[in-house]
């Protein structure tokens, strides 16, 4: 007997049945041990011996594998056929080892790129022992990413309040986003002209630019205004041209090879909007496989690969169906070799391609992530072997008779399109394409222009990150992996260092200053180079030329001192560092010349960063004299809108001045000045230029009461809360449209509301419609009703619920039948649903946030980290963060997705 150890339950099925009898395959759910979350799982002082953890769904399984390791002739590991499949069958042996469940089993490692039948058969009659060069290169990866999370985040909890953690690779990712988006606001706008004139010759008309002005030739920026290019215009209007030359050069465009998981990332972006994630989930179940006739089949090759190269009979395959599908002229006279050219290249797997091209998407039903994507890597296999496009470019050279004014018309047109007819590789932030096809002329022929035009243009900075520019930008600087590339980027906006606008990434506050402080006192482990440099050296690890413990010896001493250093640093020092770094982004300059750091409140305070339990803000060097604060940055419309502080006037009840004022969390009105002042946030669709006394007060008096229902008397409530405005009753809310008709909504609008809101379900905030009415229950009395849920027609008496069984309709249920299926359902003590708190309506809960943030004192002078073992000494001990963040704090990404 033979037992098969493999990740993944879905890929241990599909083995089995391809093995047989004799074999018994079982999953080990991907990793199986791990680095605990807590301080000393590894120790630099016992040359970085590492204490591994089985958590308990993971010891269940090595249990039922080890009982199932008993008595068997032959274990064969089967894991994936990458540095992580390798730890994973080293993890495995590891404990049965220590099971003593090996006994004389033969103990052998066996890799396949595809799960179909003959892969694994063949894969089969090949094993080897564990490659340790590749479990060791693990190792050494899985000991850095630990080291210097657990050493570097405590540094950032203490210092930088509010930061979630530091990374070796995610830290240099976030450095990517935040130093484009330096470059975006550092960027001038510089205007230019262009001239351009349609232009026959005897032929149809066609687009020529102009090149020549005044006998010189042209740059970008010679026609810098408005003048320069009327005057360039009425040149070329005046002129009489000539054809002086006709160009046409042949020229061929090569398809690119299959898909590597960076360049498949790159392109499911652009062309299926999918995330690196989302990607990776799809790619994962097309490697593990579908039903197929009635057979599980792996349908792609292994999807985390640096390979370009494909099996020699994949090659022979894809030019048999290119020669079918669009004829032998599709097929070039030999196959298309391709080498890598990525830096630190990875194991030499092959590319990512369909097991079978045989398979064309079209004859597959597949789920929409995973047809959309098979269907991408078809096509690129496909193309990857198909003859190169025969294009021709084409240019004119229009002079005029005085030799003063140059034109030039450019264009191309496609011969053949060969592989162009399957597929074309995408672009992030393409330039112009080049023109379309030019007319037939003749040199020396008279030329006319039919009409002319002066445009404006203004140079773009550089586009912000998108997933396929970031990841392309990080293989390109070989930071990091490609197959941790879509953790890395899940992990940057789950911790909010970063957001996607438009499908691009843009730094938030808090990814700016964590990226501030690394740059301002961990320079060297941010560095693109370093960073690159590091990897090459795990990359020599696996390749068996550099010892692992002494590359994190080398590590360790140098990053050990540097935290040294920073930890005895005051706080004050740090902000000062950071003030400095943040300047042209938290103090902008002000249009009217002013210091953009003097306090809009007192006149005579600085404003500066300071940080508080809730992370940092910019509040006045007069605290608590001056209570100025605001959040870090201020867009163009936040300065114009405010200014500072200022009074609305007096409240004719109270006689308490009203003021509005702007927080870390945005602009909010107040009432008085004393300890526990009332607040009220200002909605997104309110400007603060607009506020006055009456719109202060209005928000000051939310929640309002509208009226008593006319069914039970309860009282109907308008506010403002998280979800935007609303009314409540007895718990159950409604949304309203706008903000101007919380303060203008009455009685029976809000009934009718609530009405639609209960009749057409909701998002669990109120009761299910009802659809019939049984009665009373014959032991207590309490109605019982046959309600629509979410998930179809149930019953409903007090706190116990039973569906109405599949096929019955429920407007002929009857009270005998509710009751014996409500007795049935609490015989099996179910239906129950937890007794729920009074619901409260959640008014204005940004003003709770706002009435954090303009009291600075509190925040300003609490040490939080001080109760934490962080606040000691680091490394520490953080299980709090560990827990709230889903994650621990040095991990980067695991490269196992299985």
């Amino acid at each position: 007997m033979n037992l098969v150890v493999v990740e993944s339950p879905a890929k241990a099925k599909t083995i089995n049945k391809y093995l047989g009898s004799d074999y018994k395959v079982l999953a080990s759910y991907g990793h199986v041990r791990d680095l605990p979350a807590k301080d000393g799982s590894v120790k630099p002082d016992e040359d970085f011996a590492m204490l591994w953890d089985v958590d308990a769904k993971s010891a269940k399984r090595l249990s039922d594998i080890a009982e199932a390791a008993k008595g068997v002739d032959r274990i064969i590991l089967a894991t994936d056929p990458d540095r992580e499949g390798e730890a994973i069958s080293w993890h495995v042996l590891e404990v049965l080892q220590k099971k003593k469940a090996v006994k004389g089993a033969i103990v052998q490692r066996v890799v396949f790129n595809a799960i179909t039948r003959s892969a694994v058969t063949e894969a089969m009659k090949n094993p080897r022992d564990i490659d340790m060069e590749l479990v060791e290169a693990y190792l050494a990866r899985r000991a850095l990413d630990y080291l210097v999370g657990f050493t570097l985040s405590p540094v950032l909890w203490r210092k930088l309040p509010g930061a979630r953690s530091a990374g070796r690779v995610q830290s240099v990712a976030l450095r990517l986003v935040v130093d484009r988006e330096i470059e975006i606001e550092k960027f001038k706008t510089q205007e230019y002209w262009t001239v351009e004139a349609d232009v026959t010759a005897g032929s149809d008309p066609f687009l020529a630019r102009m090149v020549k002005h005044q006998g010189k030739r042209l740059t970008k920026f010679d026609l810098g205004n408005e003048a320069s290019a009327q005057a360039a215009k009425a040149a070329v209007e005046g002129a009489t041209f000539k054809i002086s030359a006709v160009e046409k050069k042949p020229g061929k465009r090569s398809p690119a090879p299959p898909f590597t998981t960076s360049t498949l990332q790159q392109e499911a972006s652009r062309k299926l909007g999918f995330s690196a994630q989302r990607t990776m989930q799809a790619a994962q179940k097309l490697y593990e496989g579908v039903d197929i006739g009635g057979e599980t089949v792996g349908l792609i090759t292994y999807m985390r690969t640096d390979g370009v190269q494909a099996a020699p009979e994949a090659i022979d395959e894809a030019r048999v169906v290119i020669g079918g599908l669009y004829g032998r002229e599709y097929v070039p006279d030999a196959p298309r070799i391709y080498k890598t050219k990525a830096k630190n290249a990875q194991e030499a797997h092959e590319a990512i391609r369909p097991t079978s091209l045989a398979r064309n998407p079209g004859s597959l039903r597949l789920d929409s992530d995973l047809g959309r994507l098979y269907e991408l890597i078809w096509k690129r296999m496909i193309a990857s072997q198909m003859e190169s496009a025969r294009i021709e470019r084409t240019s004119i050279d229009l002079e005029s008779a005085d030799g003063q004014t140059g034109l030039r018309a450019s264009g191309q047109v496609v011969l053949f399109d060969g592989y162009l007819a399957v597929y074309e590789e995408g672009r992030d932030d393409a330039d112009d394409e080049e023109g379309g096809r030019l007319p037939q002329v003749k040199e020396g022929a008279d030329a006319r222009v039919v009409a002319s035009r002066a445009d404006q243009h203004f140079t773009e900075p550089p586009p912000r990150y998108s997933e396929a520019s970031l990841v392309k930008k990080m293989e390109e600087l070989g930071i990091g992996r490609p197959s941790t590339y879509a953790s890395v980027l899940t992990v940057l906006r789950d911790r909010a260092y970063v957001k996607m606008d438009k499908n691009r990434f843009v730094p938030e506050d808090k990814g700016r200053l964590v990226t501030a402080f690394l740059e301002q006192f961990f320079a060297r482990y941010v560095e693109y180079d370093f960073t690159a440099a590091l990897e090459e050296k795990l990359d020599l690890v696996s390749a068996g030329e550099l010892d692992w413990k002494a590359l994190l010896r080398e590590f360790w001493t140098q990053f050990a001192a540097s935290v040294g250093e920073i930890a005895e640093l005051r706080v004050t020092h740090v902000l000062d560092a950071l003030n400095e770094a943040l300047g042209p982004h938290i103090f902008p300059e002000k249009a009217d010349g002013s210091d953009p750091r003097g306090c809009p409140t007192c006149g005579t305070g600085k404003l500066s960063l300071k940080t508080g339990k809730f992370g940092a803000f910019i509040g006045c060097s007069n605290y608590p004299e001056c209570r100025y604060t605001r959040p870090l940055a201020q867009s163009e419309d936040d300065a114009e809108n405010v200014s500072g502080d200022r009074e609305l006037g007096v409240d004719p009840e109270t006689g308490e001045t009203v003021f509005l004022k702007v927080g870390r969390f945005g602009p909010y009105v107040q009432l008085g000045e004393g300890d526990k002042p009332k607040r009220a946030s200002l909605p997104k669709a309110w400007p603060p230029a607009g506020m006055d006394l009456e719109k202060g007060l209005r928000l000051l008096n939310l929640p309002r009461d509208v009226g008593a229902h006319p069914e039970d008397g309860g009282m109907i409530v308008a506010g403002i809360g998280r979800y935007g405005p609303f009314i409540l009753h007895n718990g159950a809310y409604a949304n309203l449209p706008s903000v101007d008709e919380v303060f203008e909504v009455g009685l029976n609008r809000a009934v009718t509301l609530l009405a639609e809101k209960r009749a057409g379900g909701g998002r669990g905030r109120t009761e299910a419609a009802a659809l019939k009415d049984l009665g009373a229950h014959p032991v207590d009395g309490a109605p019982v009703k046959v309600l629509s849920g979410r998930y179809g027609p149930y019953i409903k008496h007090g706190s116990t619920n039973a569906n109405v069984p599949r096929g019955s309709d429920p407007a002929n249920m009857t009270l005998e039948e509710a009751v014996k299926l409500l007795s049935e359902r609490e015989a099996k003590g179910g239906g129950k649903k937890p007794a729920k708190k009074a619901a409260k309506p959640k008014a204005a809960p940004k003003a709770a946030k706002a009435e954090t943030a303009a009291a600075p004192k509190k925040a300003a002078t609490k040490k939080p980290a001080a109760k934490t073992p962080a606040a000691k000494k680091a490394p520490a001990k953080k299980p709090a963060a560990t827990a709230a963040t889903g994650a621990a704090p040095w991990d980067d990404a695991s490269e196992d997705e299985a």
